[in-house]
């Protein structure tokens, strides 16, 4: 893969920009496990307060679509505002929907909170990644897509497990976890601050709110292919939110918060793992071995769930995340290929729009199909879905053009 990191007129290479890119990664991070903090709580919420599968699978659409608007309206802010506000400005939309949180006795507080969390969570997708890509390490070439592309699934698994845990053993079990995602917040906001900007701000921001997606042209060609991989892996990943609280309790009998965080990170931090192995392969060749890999993992996944096999649902699981790791990176490498600073913060936009389109259409669906399908039924849908996504892949998967990868280097 070419360099992506780009050559600021601001800075030098160096101590600041390390420190941008680690105030970054862990800013991302941050606010993916403040996205994940709910979801052991979610059977909480079903038995203590009366919610059902439908409004839980309403509350992960109630955070997918804010980050959908948020991406559509605001995915090219920091090209013209810098990075530094933009991430500022979405960790403190995170820190407002956990302040909402710690008061959830009703389904509409629960969806105002997850709505501010989405909004968040959009301006980071696309502005934090390209600041995490603007301040990348030269070497190794496949870092910047590895690092903005898997610090999500690391934030979402650590927050998983931590909200698990403190559910389970800490006092205050439903307020806790939101306190102290709010902590880290604030602590990567402090982060944030005292790093260097990496873009010159230029106008033109209230412009770059008009809704714009687009790829550039040089890459487009492989986005038919990434859209199936990002559908298939992110759909999953809604499924992992809306649905396995309650199979993880019905369908494999334990009702304990930190095996329900476990198993929700066992989807997702495994991805970051499979990520870098995908870099030892060309883009088209790691998309079809992810994807296959993937599948696998689904087959096992749904077979654990008919046979109520906990032991085997969490091994599938685990392949199931490290294939998608493979496939995710490995579509994110092409089509960050030879991109410019100026077209990173918009190249995530339309990556994170398909993912979290992805995570939030077939939610809706599945949420209102969950009244009539059981949820071994609805789980066959999301393998259906893997199936179509990995023949697509396997027959369609290529790699960018050879002056697009310019410089990169060979296996890459």
């Amino acid at each position: 893969m070419q360099d992506v990191a780009p050559v600021s007129n601001q800075v030098s290479r160096g101590g600041t920009l390390r420190l941008a890119f680690l105030s970054a990664v862990v800013s991302l991070a941050a606010t993916f496990a403040a996205s994940a903090a709910p979801i052991p709580l979610f059977n909480t919420y079903r038995a203590e307060d009366g919610f059902t599968n439908a409004d839980i699978s309403l509350a992960v659409v109630a955070y997918d679509l804010p980050t959908l608007v948020a991406l559509l309206a605001m995915g090219r802010l920091s090209n013209h505002v810098g990075r530094r506000p933009t991430s500022i400005a979405s960790l403190g939309l995170l820190a407002l929907g956990c302040l909402l949180l710690l008061n959830v006795r009703d389904v509409g507080t629960l969806l105002a909170g997850r709505v501010l969390m989405g909004l968040g969570a959009g301006l980071a997708s696309s502005n934090v990644t390209a600041y995490i890509v603007d301040a990348a390490p030269a070497k190794p070439a496949w870092l910047a897509s590895v690092a903005s592309s898997q610090t999500v699934m690391l934030g979402l698994a650590v927050g998983a497990i931590a909200s698990g845990a403190l559910v389970q053993f800490g006092p205050r079990p439903r307020d806790l976890i939101y306190l102290v995602a709010i902590g880290l917040l604030l602590l990567s906001a402090a982060l944030i601050a005292v790093s260097p900007e990496t873009v010159t701000p230029t106008p033109g921001g209230w412009r770059s709110l008009r809704p714009s997606v687009r790829v550039p042209a040089r890459v487009r060609g492989l986005l038919p292919v990434a859209a199936a991989v990002f559908l298939s892996t992110w759909a999953t990943g809604a499924f992992y939110q809306a649905f396995v609280p309650a199979l993880v309790e019905d369908q494999l009998q334990t009702r304990s918060p930190l095996i329900l965080g476990l198993v929700f990170a066992a989807y997702m931090a495994p991805s970051a793992v499979g990520a870098p192995l995908g870099g030892r392969f060309t883009p088209a060749a790691a998309q079809r071995i992810g994807m296959i890999a993937f599948l696998a993992g689904m087959i096992g996944i749904i077979t654990a769930i008919a046979t109520g096999t906990l032991a085997l649902f969490i091994a599938a699981t685990i392949v199931a995340g490290a294939s998608q790791g493979i496939a995710i990176s490995a579509a994110t490498r092409g089509l960050l290929q030879g991109s410019t600073l100026a077209e990173r913060a918009p190249t995530f936009s339309v990556i994170y729009l398909i993912c979290y389109s992805a995570a939030a259409f077939p939610s809706l669906i599945s949420g209102q199909l969950s009244n009539i399908f059981s949820l071994p039924q609805i789980a066959l849908g999301y393998g259906a879905l893997a199936v179509l996504a990995t023949l697509f892949a396997v027959l369609a998967a290529r790699n960018p053009d050879n002056d697009t990868a310019g410089n990169s280097q060979p296996g890459q």
